[in-house]
């Protein structure tokens, strides 16, 4: 789908057995980099995320956000994976690819006789990746493995709902779909190893992402607190770094960190409270965790006489980090986000222009991504079969007729 022959994974097929955004959200970060991907969908309704609000409208038309923000620079090729002729044609198209993205139900393909043990042995050099709540890879397989996820159980299973929030509260999610998009981007990671060592041994393997792993690997200083001292972490009561958190302003908040003493004894410089400098009940990151309660009016009080951009400006000119606390409209209007052009505008043919965030990181030699739209159910399917699995039109139609392909014209 790259309009430039030298991106990254440019030559490079993968085939999305993927919903919703775990493993579209993967798939996307492949295809940004260049890669030709095939995302197999259900005839009738594809993935679910189509018919998900909100919703983008012109004239009539609409499309799920969500799925035109996970989708773009893909092919679609709606096929049926029950009917014996789809999965004729699914093992012709792994038999050409490189990559297979699945996120479906934990042992969904394999019923069908289509997993990636199967299919591996059609294709040796086939690299897997598997995203799931709790893991599939064999030799390390938990209790768990078959359950179904969405990102709030791996939030919940790996701490790290639980340092959400206050005390006095319950636990608090964070952010809707952290989990999927953390686990495509590690399954992404773990497909460009698999590539690279593909090129010494030949052979292809099992990438294995799970979404509760990711968000553990994530939570490493609630680890690392208890591993080393045995000490909980409690919801909203500073343990290790003080301040840490949203300050309010006149007109807002900002953020603030002080994690060493360097950056406390500027931030004391900056409120005129030098003494606090040599106060014990400040004398290192532990002591003002522990005093947070004396420490944290003093630090309100100076903040909150200014407006934020005051106080952001004034602390940065002093050397202590902090940034306003946006919403989604300080995003789009700020400057920064717009010279590094991190809200990318991609034009559907049939709801208009929209912005939508660009994946990362940035290289040199390919600062620009392609900004193919997300494809119409079946847009592809006829491109893919003639072109690349060379089926006759003919034998298209009747596919299309029988209800094992939708082709997506009108």
């Amino acid at each position: 789908m790259s309009d430039s022959p030298d991106r990254p994974l440019s030559g490079f097929r993968v085939t999305g057995l993927e919903q919703y955004i775990a493993g579209p959200y993967c798939s996307m970060l492949l295809a940004d980099a260049g890669a030709e991907v095939i995302k197999i969908e259900r005839p009738g309704t594809g993935d679910p995320r189509r018919q998900m609000p909100p919703f983008a409208e012109k004239d009539g038309k609409k499309k799920g956000a969500g799925f035109m923000g996970y989708n773009r620079n893909k092919k679609s090729l709606s096929l049926d994976l029950r009917a014996a002729k789809g999965q004729e044609i699914f093992k012709k198209l792994v038999a050409k690819s490189d990559v297979v993205v699945e996120n479906l139900r934990p042992g969904s393909m394999t019923k069908m006789g289509l997993g990636h043990r199967e299919m591996r042995e059609l294709n040796p050099r086939l690299v897997w990746a598997i995203i799931s709540g709790f893991g599939q890879l064999e030799s390390h397989q938990g209790p768990y493995a078959d359950r179904p996820a969405f990102d709030i159980v791996a939030e919940a299973m790996s701490g790290m709902m639980n340092l959400v929030g206050y005390q006095d509260k319950p636990p608090s999610w964070t952010v809707y779909g952290m989990a999927d998009i953390v686990s495509g981007i590690m399954a992404a990671y773990g497909v460009m190893q698999a590539l690279l060592m593909r090129e010494r041994t030949g052979e292809g393997q099992v990438v294995d992402s799970s979404m509760v792993d990711n968000l553990l690997a994530l939570n490493e200083t609630m680890v690392t607190l208890y591993s080393v001292t045995g000490q909980e972490q409690k919801r909203g009561v500073p343990t290790v770094f003080f301040p840490r958190g949203a300050y309010e302003t006149k007109d807002g908040y900002l953020a603030l960190h002080v994690p060493d003493n360097i950056i406390w004894q500027r931030l004391c410089g900056a409120m005129g409270r030098e003494d606090l400098v040599e106060d014990e009940r400040a004398a290192n990151s532990l002591a003002r965790a522990a005093n947070h309660e004396f420490l944290d009016p003093i630090i309100k009080q100076y903040l909150g006489r200014m407006t934020r951009s005051e106080a952001v400006d004034t602390l940065n000119a002093k050397g202590v980090p902090t940034a306003p606390v946006y919403s989604a409209k300080d995003v789009f209007a700020d400057p920064h986000m717009e010279a590094r052009g991190l809200l990318m505008p991609i034009d559907d043919p049939d709801v208009g222009t929209y912005r939508f965030t660009r994946t990362q990181p940035m290289l040199e030699k390919n600062t620009e991504l392609p900004r193919n739209p997300a494809p119409r159910l079946g847009q592809h399917t006829r491109e893919i079969l003639e072109g690349l699995l060379e089926y006759d039109p003919k034998d298209v139609d009747a596919l299309a007729a029988e209800g094992v392909i939708e082709t997506g014209e009108a």
